[in-house]
């Protein structure tokens, strides 16, 4: 069974470990920690393994953000990313949800547009040589 929760400290060792085998090393544990301790962390379980996580914060110019989507690779290309977005806009208390990701993350934008959010702009120099994408969903 698929559910979408909630993050508990429980959960904190496996969701640095899907982090980890992402982007390779474990520079994030400290953000994950805070993010779950302050009730800002989605996870998407399937049984009782984690197939990956949201993370936001709703302090964006009075709007929400999604900082970050991690999907277990293993999982990718199951629609994950899309449920944790989609579940996150029903929860959110902002009637705009921002988010971004590089214009080389093809795979992302992908996602976005699957989930309804529109290009709203960019940002330079962030990552040299790569754009940061930003996108928005505006709610019904």
């Amino acid at each position: 069974m698929t559910q979408l929760v909630e993050a508990r400290m429980d959960h904190f060792d496996e969701i640095c470990g899907i982090d980890q085998e992402v982007i390779g090393d474990f520079s994030r544990r400290e953000y994950l920690r805070t993010a779950i301790n302050e009730k800002r962390c989605i996870i998407q379980q399937s049984g009782k393994a984690i197939a990956g996580f949201l993370i936001f914060t709703n302090d964006f110019f009075d709007n929400s953000f999604i900082s970050l989507v991690i999907v277990k690779p293993s999982e990718r290309r199951k629609g994950i990313a899309t449920a944790l977005l989609d579940f996150y806009v029903e929860m959110s208390t902002t009637p705009k949800i921002f988010s971004s990701t590089n214009q080389s993350n093809t795979s992302m934008h992908k996602v976005f547009e699957t989930a309804g959010f529109i290009k709203s702009g960019f940002i330079e120099n962030l990552d040299e040589g790569d754009s940061e994408i930003i996108y928005v969903k505006l709610k019904q």
